[in-house]
């Protein structure tokens, strides 16, 4: 054709979408991006409206605005998903959407390739950076320039394993990383440094992963990931400089460009990853050595470690911080349990599988394993399953799904691999120690070292999350790792070392209790204690306050050394510890829990050769029956006490009986009975010359003659022990009970202002000694003194009390009655 000539035109012109045309020719990250801000520009002229806002779309989509600021200024490619929900916000046409979409693929496609590079200089369509907080005026397109395309970097890496597809829970752990992330993001912080620890199969890695895939578009520059196998079967940890050369070459080095020495690697990837805006997790790393030398440099990037140790120097030298997983609630277990086996099949056997979730206790990995069995086995049940982790002695062999990685036993022993040996001894015999949770005073002489020592060792198995801190002073360790560690024991350890330890541990047990009870209860006789065995040292009590903290702490621990005491047929033990915890149990209102500790007593008291023994622990068991309401019982092992007594000639103990049988009588409602055994009491007392048990007496004969109707005679009875009990010394457990007579026996005689007055008097004292026990007694005749002088609504206030410590005391019958006085209350007009 000649120059200037014009080739005839066919027909009238069409008129194509300008923007599916800009599509069609779309080739790097900022010309999409640049077509994006086009839409929104036109969606708003539709409106006849100003462009909708980052924070706008944000609102509408359900993604941070952060996001969306990235998606309109080229610094991220959006998901596919994503893009198409954001093409439907803004008004795409049917055709311009796939064209997008088209052009959107196209980008994604080449950067995979590594052909497609951001050029030096901005793209034709690039417009001018968004504003920070996503709500300035739309950026306009710049000039057009052109561009040269560079040398073609490497693609992003995307190195995480896929994401867990039952993840379950961890909303706290969740919102805390969220958080740390948001604070970079917000501050231009320095590189966010997150440690996730636990114990093995607690769901460290699941929890980083599913954090991972929850925020990829906020790591365009890709995601770097290693096993670092700190705590694998091969037992070898990954070498740092394995992992710095992977990372480095998928970062884009050449292998010939990377240096052999450590630091001189380190300090490249620094580099190389300095500018990045990129996710680097750190899998089962083993300490702080191992990752210190893998984290990346410059303030863009977010790493995640998980391990089995806490790792500490991190935390201290990098300002790491740290998150610590727990067992799963009960609800968050009993979802991820469902999700495994469908909602269907745990209807079926709900027992079942609340049996299944109990005996995991929390754990996901046991969970998991659980699940994996009852697929893969279709023709066991989940009660059959449920049977087979019940039975204590193999309890783990039944979370053993056929691999490795599917072994809970497995998983839970490449933890121990990193244990000094004193530690691997500690924690072996930590899991023959009975009870919850364990002291440092305690596991001392559990392990036979000096406390300085034991408390050493517990912290490098807290380090190692192989046990808990619980309280300021106590440990705690997970129910399945507790069998793990018996087994190690049982394995490890010679039956007599096994032997020895408990044998310490419990003796550290009675003498520290009974030192505790000497002090709450001095006027009680103490029994003669054993030499305490090598190794053994108890916990020093100085006082009455520090016992009661003492047992606040210990009590599950006392009772369950009592239970491992019989089962090893250390009768004498177990009739200690049943005397040690009376005047605690007393206080304390514990009446199921004393009832259990006489009843163990009077079954090892039967192979003891002392009647006397054997008639207290009867006696003191009758007693605890009398209080629950169970009158039979306490009368059967009140009058076997009182044989065994009187053989022996043991006039204290004969008195003592008589004291408990009128008591029982009181609680059947035979209140004249209950005076004949009171009167006997009192006179064995007065012909042993015991000043504090004549004093308990005449109040306890005082306090039946008030319920006869003799207030007078109880009254002169009362106050004649009251004097007798200050004479002989500072007893005021004992003289609230007789102040409480005292404000009970006023008030029956209408004298209110006398009687609050003694009640009043009664009540500092219980509560200075946490005497619950008492207390609630006492709120009792406080309201019946308020009632007579017509103030209802301050007798309602204490019998609401009281009604609260009868039904914590589990002394239903009282509970019951108050609840009646209070529902009389509201019934009646208003005095």
């Amino acid at each position: 054709m000649e120059h200037g000539q014009r080739r005839p035109s066919p027909g009238p012109p069409e008129t194509p979408d300008p923007l599916a045309a800009a599509a069609a020719t779309a080739r790097t990250l900022e010309d999409l991006a640049a077509l994006l801000r086009d839409l929104r520009r036109r969606h708003a002229r539709s409106r006849r409206d100003s462009s909708l806002t980052y924070r706008e779309l944000a609102g509408r989509t359900g993604w941070s605005h952060t996001a969306i600021a990235e998606y309109f200024t080229a610094r991220t490619l959006p998901p596919t998903d994503r893009f198409d929900a954001l093409l439907e916000v803004l008004g795409a046409a049917p055709g311009e959407r796939r064209a997008l979409a088209s052009a959107r693929d196209r980008i994604e496609e080449a950067g995979r390739r590594g052909r497609t590079a951001r050029p030096a200089g901005r793209s034709a369509r690039r417009g001018s950076p968004a504003t920070g907080d996503g709500q300035g005026a739309s950026p306009e397109p710049a000039s057009a320039q052109a561009t040269h395309p560079g040398p073609a970097p490497a693609p992003a890496p995307r190195q995480l394993p896929a994401a867990p597809r039952m993840f379950t829970g961890r909303a706290r752990e969740l919102a805390f990383l969220d958080a740390a992330l948001r604070e970079q993001t917000q501050t231009g912080g320095t590189v966010v440094v997150c440690a996730i620890g636990g114990m093995g199969g607690i769901g460290k890695t699941w929890l980083a992963l599913h954090w991972a895939y929850r925020h990829l578009d906020r790591f365009p520059d890709g995601q770097l990931y290693v096993n670092l196998r700190g705590f694998d079967p091969g037992g070898q940890p990954v070498d740092a400089r394995t992992v710095l050369r992977g990372f480095l070459e998928a970062l884009g080095v050449s292998p010939s460009a990377i240096p052999v020495e450590l630091e001189a690697q380190a300090a490249l990837y620094r580099g190389v990853a300095a500018d990045k805006r990129m996710l680097v997790v750190l899998d089962n790393a083993r300490d702080t050595a191992q990752v210190a030398p893998l984290l990346p440099g410059g303030m863009t990037c977010t790493v995640l470690i998980t391990s089995r140790r806490k790792l500490t120097g991190l935390l201290a030298t990098n300002g790491a911080c740290a998150v610590a997983l727990d067992a799963l609630p009960e609800e968050e277990a009993r979802q991820l349990l469902a999700r495994h086996l469908g909602r269907g099949r745990i209807a079926v056997e709900a027992e079942a599988a609340a049996t299944l979730r109990t005996c995991c206790a929390g754990l996901p990995l046991a969970l998991s394993i659980v699940a994996a069995r009852a697929a893969t086995q279709p023709d066991l049940s989940l009660t059959a399953l449920a049977a087979e982790l019940t039975a204590t002695p193999g309890r783990l062999d039944a979370l053993d799904a056929g691999e490795p990685q599917a072994d809970l036993r497995a998983v839970l022993s490449w933890s121990g691999r990193a244990l000094s040996p004193a530690a691997a001894r500690a924690f072996a015999l930590l899991g023959i120690a009975p009870g919850p949770q364990i002291t440092p005073a305690a596991a001392a002489s559990l392990l036979g070292v000096p406390r300085k020592a034991a408390l050493a060792l517990l912290r490098e198995l807290d380090h190692a999350h192989l046990i808990q801190r619980h309280a300021a002073d106590s440990y705690r360790m997970h129910d399945l790792l507790k069998l793990h560690a018996a087994e190690k024991a049982h394995a490890e350890c010679a039956l007599a070392e096994r032997q020895a330890a408990l044998r310490r541990l419990v003796e550290f047990y009675v003498h520290t209790a009974c030192a505790g009870a000497r002090l709450l209860a001095p006027h009680l006789p103490a029994p003669l204690l054993e030499d305490l065995p090598p190794g053994c040292v108890p916990h020093p009590l100085p006082d009455s306050a520090c016992a009661i903290a003492w047992f606040d702490v210990e009590h599950a621990s006392v009772l369950a050394a009592q239970q491992s005491a019989g089962s090893h047929g250390w009768d004498a033990q177990v009739c200690h510890l049943a005397w040690a915890l009376e005047p605690y149990h007393r206080r304390r209102g514990l009446l199921q829990d004393r009832s259990a500790v006489w009843l163990l007593a009077v079954k090892c008291a039967q192979r003891l050769p002392e009647p006397t023994v054997r008639a207290h622990a009867h006696q003191m068991f009758g007693d605890a029956c009398a209080e629950q309401g169970r009158t039979a019982d306490a009368l059967q092992h009140l009058r076997l006490a009182l044989s065994l007594t009187e053989e022996a000639g043991d006039l204290t103990g004969q008195g003592e009986i008589h004291h408990s049988l009128g008591g029982t009588w009181e609680r059947h409602g035979d209140d004249r009975r209950a005076l004949e055994h009171a009167l006997r009491a009192l006179l064995i007392f007065r012909q042993a010359d015991n000043p504090y048990r004549q004093a308990r007496a005449l109040n306890g004969v005082g306090w039946l003659q008030t319920r006869l109707g003799s207030h007078a005679e109880a009254r002169a009875n009362c106050l004649a022990a009251l004097a007798l009990l200050r004479e002989h010394g500072d007893h005021q457990v004992g003289e609230s009970a007789i102040l409480d007579s005292l404000g009970h026996i006023a008030c029956r005689m209408r004298e209110y202002d006398e009687a609050l007055d003694y009640l009043q008097q009664a009540l500092t004292i219980c509560r200075d000694r946490g005497q619950g026990f008492l207390e609630a007694d006492i709120l009792h005749h406080i309201a019946e003194a308020r009632l007579g002088q017509n103030r209802a609504d301050l007798a309602r206030d204490c019998w609401l009390e009281a009604h609260g410590h009868y039904t914590a005391q589990h002394r239903l019958a009282d509970a019951r009655r108050v609840k009646q006085l209070l529902d009389m209350l509201d019934r009646e007009p208003a005095r």
